[in-house]
């Protein structure tokens, strides 16, 4: 059970990891957009919806990334995205329609948080969003821009790069992500408890903090002190009691009292070897 809790637990951490580092991917796209629209394409009006893009992103990463839950961030990015996309979309497209490739992004952000049905209706949702593009295009007279070839194979590659870069990285979080939880799966079929399963960097952060509190309780023989516990390890490394208690569980102890045992027994087995038992009582 307590193995399953730090398994959520890491799949929650995945999620907000996830979340951040494509938010600050979108950054870099909306910006390097905003350069494309004012210096090649030369388009005012797109250089300043891109801008109040990143600007609304901006706003919105601030202001509601740790007001709101992870799932209903998602699905209010999810809704509005293609909303935005949809003009660009119409923006190009008396040259080019491969601006659709934007929306491809949207069923593998809802593949990763959500389940088949939510999938289901997002990809339909994008679906619709093409559909009406499609229409729009075509029945209304949209303010288009004049480009040449050269300008529009620009954005048309920055456009694949970008838009594969992003997929590829949301399915390489999806990989970590799923298994985990078909570790999680498989303990509630079989019954059993599987150990936590932790990428190398993290490993290695909770090595080295083990390291720390291996030294500290050495140097000073803190286990001397009857009352002390995990709560006055964590102060004394101005950590989180959680990641002090993970570091040691990590470290092939069940828990904080099972490793400050483990000293206080070593000192009671050299107590017996230093001392004359017959002059101290136990």
């Amino acid at each position: 059970m307590e193995n399953t809790m730090l398994r959520q637990e890491k799949i929650g951490q995945l999620k907000k990891d996830l979340i951040k580092k494509y938010f600050y991917i979108m950054f870099g796209v909306l910006f390097c957009y905003s350069i494309y629209f004012t210096f090649v394409l030369k388009s005012t009006f797109m250089q300043l919806y891109v801008l109040a893009g990143l600007a609304l992103l901006s706003f919105v990463w601030f202001t509601f990334k740790d007001r709101i839950e992870i799932e209903k961030f998602i699905r209010g990015y999810l809704v509005v995205a293609p909303l935005y996309c949809f003009t660009v979309i119409l923006f190009f497209w008396k040259y080019t329609v491969t601006n659709f490739v934007w929306l491809i992004p949207i069923p593998i952000g809802a593949y990763i948080f959500f389940s088949s049905k939510e999938v289901i209706a997002y990809s339909i949702y994008a679906l619709f969003i093409i559909v009406m593009a499609c229409l729009v295009g075509e029945i209304i007279s949209v303010p288009l821009i004049k480009a040449n070839l050269y300008q529009i194979k620009i954005s048309d590659i920055f456009l694949f790069g970008s838009n594969i870069i992003i997929s590829g990285y949301l399915l390489s979080y999806k990989d970590k992500i799923r298994s985990l939880q078909i570790i999680t799966n498989i303990e509630k079929q079989e019954k059993i408890e599987m150990p936590v399963t932790l990428d190398e960097k993290e490993l290695e952060k909770h090595r080295n903090l083990f390291l720390k509190i291996d030294h500290l309780m050495v140097e000073r023989q803190l286990f001397k002190d009857p009352n002390f516990n995990i709560a006055s390890m964590s102060e004394i490394l101005r950590a989180s009691t959680s990641y002090t208690s993970r570091a040691i569980r990590y470290s092939e102890y069940s828990n904080f009292n099972d490793y400050v045992n483990f000293y206080r027994i070593g000192h009671f087995i050299s107590l017996i070897h230093t001392r004359d038992l017959e002059k101290v009582t136990l």
